[in-house]
C-alpha cells in the first residue's frame, strides 16, 4: 500500500462519503473493504431464487434524500435520479404482519 493520509474501513455509503469528503479536501485516501464486493449496505445480491436480486441492508436508500452529503452541488448534475416507491421499506413482524414506512411520512 502506498503512503496515504487516511484509511477508511468499509465501502458502504458512510465510508464512501467519508472517503470522497477527505479526498476532496486534498488528503490521500485508501478504502479497505472486508467483504467480497464493495458497497456495504448498498449491495445487491442474488439471495433467494434464480433471477431475483435483493438489496442487502438497504435502509440507507430511503434516507438518501435527507443526507446533507448527497444534497451537495456536486451531485446536482448527475444523470441518475432517485425514484422511490410509495412504500420505500417495511420490516416483517411476528404473526405474518409487517410495519411499513410510507413515502408520505
Amino acid at each position: 500500500m502506498s503512503e496515504v493520509d487516511v484509511v477508511v474501513v468499509g465501502s458502504g455509503p458512510n465510508g464512501l462519503a467519508a472517503a470522497v469528503t477527505l479526498a476532496t479536501a486534498g488528503l490521500r485516501v485508501t478504502v479497505v473493504e472486508g467483504a467480497d464486493t464493495a458497497g456495504g449496505g448498498c449491495r445487491t445480491e442474488p439471495l433467494t431464487l434464480p433471477g431475483f436480486r435483493h438489496d442487502v441492508c438497504s435502509t440507507a436508500h430511503p434516507m438518501v434524500l435527507t443526507s446533507p452529503f448527497f444534497r451537495q452541488p456536486a451531485f446536482a448534475d448527475l444523470r441518475a435520479r432517485l425514484r422511490q416507491p410509495e412504500i420505500p421499506f417495511a420490516h416483517p413482524l411476528d404473526g405474518g404482519r409487517a410495519a411499513a414506512a410510507l413515502a408520505s411520512v
